[in-house]
């Protein structure tokens, strides 16, 4: 099993199948995971597999990274469509985390003003008014919300905490639409039972969920590298599209990235 473990704090730039040319900006150690999830497709990995040794970096840390790869891009002429913050885990975890997002968007209209600010977020801290605050200030605010199945939440999101979907949801209505909805969609087994989410068991509950939300789009994804579980296999094109077709039928924009 191969698992992708991120420099820190920046790295990159990588092409990104739903945002473009993505700088990465990882707010978790650069030897290991911090994830408020330890889900069973996670390319980094689960997270006992990878525990740091190393500390987080600091906001200064962080700004200094940043500045310094963007003069360099700058100079080549080559800046990013897009500053995505990633990495090995749950970025909201880190202390500083809506400072370092005031730092990314100042630093982002010096340098890339074209660029958006992204956050790719398993929504487990929004209850939290700073992170809440902090994530209304960026671009795109992508959540995931994998099915509103407390069960199967249990079973392959595996929340490091209490996780009460219901909770997250009404916190997800409370950005106003300012939310970006990512979905991952898979077929397999863990453990001997089914993880496939492409049903409309799973789907229709799920889209009642994102109506009510009133998200600005909804990314539905597939799995894309080697996971930490076997046994887990990509959602097709053909349930991915169907999906797609039922959100956007419901007036909200919807990708498919396969």
């Amino acid at each position: 099993m191969s698992t992708i473990i991120y420099p820190s704090p920046i790295f990159g730039p990588v092409h990104s199948r739903r945002l473009g040319v993505s700088l990465g900006i990882n707010l978790l150690p650069p030897d290991g995971k911090v994830c408020s999830f330890d889900c069973i497709y996670c390319e980094c990995g689960f997270n006992e597999a990878h525990r740091p040794e190393q500390p987080l970096p600091t906001r200064e840390e962080v700004a200094k990274a940043l500045e310094q790869k963007l003069q360099q891009m700058q100079a080549d002429g080559q800046l990013p469509d897009v500053l995505t913050f990633a990495g090995n885990g749950e970025p909201t975890c880190h202390p500083h985390f809506p400072e370092i997002i005031d730092d990314t968007i100042r630093l982002r209209d010096q340098y890339c003003p074209q660029a958006r600010v992204s956050v790719l977020s398993n929504a487990t801290l929004i209850h939290r008014q700073a992170v809440h605050d902090a994530l209304m200030r960026v671009d795109n605010n992508i959540l995931k919300l994998d099915t509103v199945s407390a069960d199967y939440i249990r079973l392959v999101d595996h929340p490091q905490g209490t996780y009460d979907v219901a909770q997250v949801v009404e916190r997800m209505k409370a950005f106003d639409g300012h939310i970006i909805i990512q979905t991952m969609f898979m077929q397999g087994d863990c453990g001997g039972e089914s993880v496939d989410n492409t049903t409309d068991d799973y789907v229709l509950p799920w889209l009642q969920a994102v109506k009510a939300i009133r998200p600005q789009q909804v990314m539905v994804y597939t799995i894309d590298r080697e996971t930490p579980t076997p046994g887990l296999r990509k959602a097709t094109h053909e349930q991915l599209d169907r999906i797609a077709s039922l959100v956007k039928a419901e007036g909200i924009p919807c990708t498919a990235s396969y």
